[in-house]
């Protein structure tokens, strides 16, 4: 019996070892600058952006636009795109190409590639992506745009990789970086739809970097909690909530420290802080209660009247 609480505890030390080094490789890389521009050039000249008309994923755009990558911008609504790519063209002298996608259908694909085809495609922002209700919602509530959420949040996810993984892997080098979200890291009542949704392109990911990270390819998986994109309603900005341009430009310095990031410090301080919580409390009716009342009214309350 002895023998077996040493080794546990072992076990458990070493377990708190690995979680502190991983979190002073985060306190170390949020003091240095970005990443340099040349690592992510060296992907290959083009990088693609999903979901580029609003939020994290135009934050993306213009900043991999600034590293010197040419940027292909795809979106729903096509006058935004026309403007970002103007604005980007005249302000970082990247080529910029724009394609009209509705990624809440699934007959979008072919039209993708046939404008992805010549392109040295070097990284992929998997980022389009669909929260049903930013307040606590049961279910059937948001049920009616169930089958929208399943195409933007994960089929797009799928399909695009399919389209530029094939090619990274003929030239043995590419970033992919997948926008989940923090409330992938556990299940989330409330956000179900949404929760499980970002849940699948967490683990997705971290599968396929197994597969690929031998062939030269980085697979990352993103799980940031509160950015304030049009998604979130322009939530008011604080330590914890990011704007996308602060959010985009610090999640860049982690794209080398594995398969799975906040994206941020003070999202992998909160996801720790979140993770002490025990399920039979963060489950109870209790909490459910208070995500219901008190967490919807701070939402309301923090919303920007943009």
């Amino acid at each position: 019996m002895e023998q077996f609480l040493l080794s546990v505890g072992l076990l458990v030390c070493l377990v708190c070892l690995v979680k502190c080094v991983r979190f002073s490789r985060y306190l170390f890389l949020s003091f240095c600058k970005a990443l340099p521009g040349s690592f992510l050039r060296s992907m290959g000249q083009w990088a693609v952006i999903t979901g580029a008309g609003d939020g994290i994923g135009k934050a993306y755009s213009f900043e991999l636009a600034r590293h010197g990558l040419n940027v292909v911008l795809i979106s729903r609504t096509l006058e935004k795109l026309q403007v970002i790519s103007e604005e980007i063209e005249r302000t970082t002298g990247s080529r910029v190409k724009v394609v009209q996608a509705d990624f809440t259908r699934e007959d979008i694909y072919d039209h993708i590639e046939e404008q992805l085809k010549g392109l040295e495609i070097g990284v992929l922002v998997n980022n389009v992506g669909m929260l049903p209700n930013l307040l606590p919602s049961h279910f059937l509530s948001t049920s009616g745009e169930s089958q929208s959420v399943i195409h933007c949040n994960i089929t797009s996810v799928v399909k695009m990789t399919q389209l530029v993984l094939k090619h990274m892997e003929s030239r043995r080098r590419g970033l992919i970086l997948n926008i989940s979200s923090g409330v992938a890291l556990r299940p989330w009542p409330l956000y179900s739809l949404y929760s499980a949704s970002k849940a699948f392109v967490c683990t997705f990911s971290k599968a396929l970097n197994v597969e690929y990270r031998d062939k030269g390819i980085i697979i990352q998986v993103l799980t940031p909690y509160s950015v304030s994109t049009p998604m979130t309603k322009y939530l008011n900005t604080s330590r914890v909530t990011k704007t996308a341009d602060e959010f985009v430009k610090e999640s860049l310095k982690y794209v080398t420290i594995g398969a799975e990031t906040c994206g941020c410090l003070a999202h992998e301080i909160l996801a720790i802080i979140l993770n002490l919580i025990p399920s039979r409390i963060f489950y109870s009716s209790t909490t459910q209660r208070f995500l219901l009342k008190q967490f919807s009214d701070y939402l309301k309350s923090n919303i920007s009247n943009r």
